[in-house]
């Protein structure tokens, strides 16, 4: 996985991007005129992060969901909302497809001047954290950025307007990572987290190494430590004990095996060690959250990794934007 601040940059008579993919979040087509595009690649598929905020929706797929420090499972008609230089990345199991609208209007652009956006503002500040976007919102904004994909460039910025206007009224969602971040434009770290990252995707359910992952990213285990926290929002114990903890409601939730089977299966060896585990994040025992959480075998439930929080309960901050 190649990791990197990704250099957002909007067609020449555009202030903002809006691109399309319908396979995998690599090759994706950015709208130019009404009805033309051009390809690009996108970096949806990597850890990464811009400067640029996003509103990316997924029509098609399901996966795993990381956002700062917010790790959970999406699905098609997943919504998100990301603030500038917020980590983010979307493991996707098999074929996916969405849109995504991406813009910078940091404080000093044109934008600020009109006296009608300033509303925004807290909108803008609370996206610094990710938002995922109130269900009671979805329809009307997909609406909004499907018909963005076909418009004039005019006609495409007044729907990009309409569209903050429907996030800031209801809030915008729920926040997804419990902390901000605020990344530099360029990291001498970044290519290392981000092959770190990929490592352990590819073997949290095995017994990791840690003497191994650091001889992939070539540090000091101090550094590592350090430098994992600062771009992931957590230490890496933590991540990777959430990722297995995540994989287990997932199997808990697709059929009846033990949970002994399903512990062992997602990177646990003492059973008793995946009790405690459950238990203390998620307030519940794996039994029990079988029962409550029990879907059609192959379906996939948006399931928080940790307690969200509303936004609208946070938009009474006066809050300038980054």
């Amino acid at each position: 996985m190649r990791g990197s601040f990704e250099d957002i940059r909007p067609p020449e008579d555009q202030s903002f991007r809006v691109l399309r993919w319908s396979k995998n979040l690599r090759d994706v087509e950015i709208a130019l005129a009404a009805g033309a595009f051009r390809t690009a690649r996108g970096e949806g598929a990597n850890w990464h992060y811009h400067a640029a905020m996003e509103l990316t929706l997924f029509t098609v797929g399901e996966g795993t969901r990381f956002v700062g420090d917010h790790i959970a499972p999406f699905r098609d008609g997943d919504m998100v909302l990301l603030g500038p230089r917020l980590p983010h990345y979307w493991h996707v199991r098999g074929a996916s497809g969405g849109i995504s609208v991406q813009w910078h209007f940091p404080a000093g652009h044109p934008f600020w001047s009109f006296p009608e956006v300033r509303g925004l503002e807290k909108l803008f500040a609370m996206a610094e954290r990710g938002l995922h976007v109130d269900i009671n919102d979805q329809a009307f904004i997909r609406q909004q950025m499907q018909s963005m994909l076909e418009v004039t460039p005019a006609t495409r910025l007044g729907l990009l307007i309409q569209t903050f206007a429907r996030l800031a009224q209801h809030g915008g969602g729920d926040l997804l990572s419990r902390k901000s971040f605020a990344l530099p434009p360029i990291s001498s770290h970044q290519q290392a987290m981000s092959e770190a990252v990929r490592y352990i995707l590819a073997n949290y359910r095995e017994s990791l190494r840690l003497p191994e992952l650091l001889r992939r990213v070539g540090m000091s285990k101090a550094t590592f430590a350090r430098q994992f926290k600062r771009h992931a929002g957590k230490t890496f114990t933590d991540f990777v004990l959430e990722l297995r903890l995540q994989h287990a409601c997932e199997e808990l939730q697709k059929d009846d095996r033990t949970i002994l089977s399903v512990a062992l299966d997602s990177g646990f060896s003492q059973i008793s060690f995946f009790n405690r585990a459950f238990r203390r994040f998620h307030q519940t025992s794996p039994d029990a959250y079988r029962k409550d959480h029990r879907t059609t075998i192959g379906s996939l439930k948006t399931e928080k990794a940790h307690p969200t929080i509303k936004a609208s309960s946070l938009l009474q901050t006066s809050i300038k934007p980054s």
